[in-house]
């Protein structure tokens, strides 16, 4: 970004409010999202955001503000935040400001493109609708994702968004034709190390490209990185015709980051204390993830709910642009149903005979309804328990558990923890497996010979029938739940006829 070739236009600091600087010029006004460079060594970035009169621009620096006093010397650098662009970009990571971050040279053969583009017009976008596997059972099944559309993973802290994005990466990154961009907004840097060195490791970083606008940077920073690495992906989909598979963690952290901006600009708060302005700045990142006619982006993003709320106003108007929402669920992490989606708040567009076709459709109707069900019995069995329901009622019940278990997973990435073997299932062995569970051809067997098991298969390997005492792992809240739900159970002894039986038998 070293655009020198123009006369500097060269203003001075009048003030410093934290990460709010206004400047004065007394020949020309640079224009609304110019770069100013301040310091010792231009090392100073701010970017102008409002004109206040004939010679006060405001602007929000990008960087810390500290050594910057009033009377310092400013240079306007004659054009916006630039991103590097071209094939030399592959395989690095970089800041907002598109510096190496990974200790190598800087890339080479590269172009600077601003960062500030127009979504695709409408006559160039694309209409065909394509499914994008995952590998993990869930999704593909219940939640299936669109090729270039936009996903949402929605969760409240600490119910498993970036290990399911890593994941997701994991499975998909291997079979993606095209490139990979993961940008990291306001989220820790421990984790952007750790993806790095994870991709390193297995082999696929040839094709990706990492950008990071950590959690301890200022908020101007942490809001144009996205605007950064979609710059990237529209090189690599517009230029080279390539899909683009872009990774985002956490699209709440840019909202944060756009809120944090307006408060220190003045703007008064509209709702919950978020911008008037929130709808605006996520819908000019969000429109511009669109499928052409010569490639398209795919984006999966992280949506952080705050406090489990999904009518706060971020979450809100973030649904509004996917196409797949995928919402984690705080009480099913607690039973340990990993990955603890929520399968009935959940939803695709793309769930529709047209598309998926009428089988899996079908099933996924048939999967929710049966969870449906479950869950409306789950007070009548935690009041009466299990024994009082009706013979259909415990069929489903007993369907409704085993589907429960038979959709968790262990994944890759969780290996070094939980010490299982991560588990790629392809969507037709997902849908064979929910199929034979619906038509009760394990009733026989235990619901945990179900739990983080891969494709329906692996079953043989384990012993058919399984102790009925405590078989469920993971703490269900329902204890009265617990006792094995098995289709013959109107033939179950009640408690009180096995008490008359011991009864008689120490007579």
């Amino acid at each position: 970004m070293k655009d020198q070739a123009h006369s500097a236009n060269l203003g001075t600091v009048v003030s410093v409010r934290g990460s709010v600087v206004d400047v004065r010029f007394e020949e020309q006004l640079p224009p609304i999202y110019s770069m100013l460079r301040a310091g010792v060594d231009q090392q100073i970035v701010i970017e102008v955001l409002a004109q206040r009169d004939a010679h006060h621009v405001r602007g929000i620096a990008l960087t810390p503000t500290q050594g910057l006093a009033r009377g310092m010397a400013v240079e306007d650098t004659g054009g916006p935040l630039k991103a590097p662009v071209g094939k030399g970009i592959l395989s690095r990571m970089f800041d907002v400001f598109g510096n190496s971050i990974d200790h190598r040279p800087a890339p080479t053969d590269i172009q600077w493109r601003t960062v500030h583009r127009a979504p695709p017009a409408l006559g160039q976008r694309s209409t065909k609708s394509e499914i994008f596997e995952t590998g993990i059972k869930i999704i593909d099944v219940l939640v299936p994702l669109e090729r270039g559309g936009k996903a949402g993973l929605f969760g409240g802290a600490g119910v498993g968004k970036t290990i399911l994005l890593t994941e997701m990466i994991h499975n998909m990154i291997g079979q993606q034709k095209g490139v990979s961009i993961f940008c990291g907004i306001g989220e820790r840097s421990r984790e952007g190390e750790e993806l790095y060195r994870d991709m390193k490791t297995a082999g696929v970083l040839q094709n990706m490209v990492m950008v990071f606008g950590q959690m301890d940077e200022p908020p101007g920073s942490r809001f144009r990185v996205g605007h950064a690495a979609l710059t990237m992906a529209e090189y690599f989909r517009d230029d080279e015709h390539r899909d683009v598979l872009l990774l985002i963690d956490n699209i709440f952290r840019f909202i944060q980051a756009g809120m944090e901006m307006s408060g220190l600009m003045g703007q008064m708060p509209s709702r919950l204390g978020y911008q008037p302005t929130m709808g605006t700045e996520l819908a000019g990142l969000e429109e511009r993830i669109a499928n052409t006619d010569t490639g398209a982006i795919t984006s999966i993003q992280a949506v952080y709910v705050p406090a489990d709320d999904l009518t706060d106003p971020a979450a809100v108007h973030t649904f509004s642009h996917l196409s797949a929402s995928i919402v984690l669920s705080r009480k099913r992490a607690g039973e340990g149903l990993y990955p603890a989606i929520d399968p009935l708040a959940s939803s695709s567009k793309m769930a529709t005979p047209g598309i998926v076709g009428q089988r899996h459709y079908d099933l996924a109707r048939e999967i929710r309804r049966t969870l449906a069900q479950y869950a409306e019995l789950k007070d009548i069995i935690a009041m009466l328990g299990l024994e009082q329901l009706s013979p259909e009622d415990r069929n489903v019940v007993t369907r409704a558990r085993r589907l429960e278990r038979f959709l968790t997973q262990p994944f890759f990435t969780t290996e070094q923890f939980t010490g299982l073997t991560g588990k790629l299932v392809s969507l037709q062995d997902a849908l064979d497996g929910c199929e034979r569970i619906l038509r009760d051809e394990f009733k026989d067997s235990s619901e945990r010979s179900l739990y983080m098991i891969g494709a329906i298969d692996e079953l043989k390997g384990k012993t058919k029938t399984e102790p009925a005492s405590r078989p469920e792992t993971q703490g269900d809240p329902q204890p009265v739940a617990d006792s094995q739900p098995d289709p013959k159970s109107d033939l179950k002894p009640t408690p009180e006829l096995e008490h008359a039986a011991a009864d008689t038998h120490e007579s």
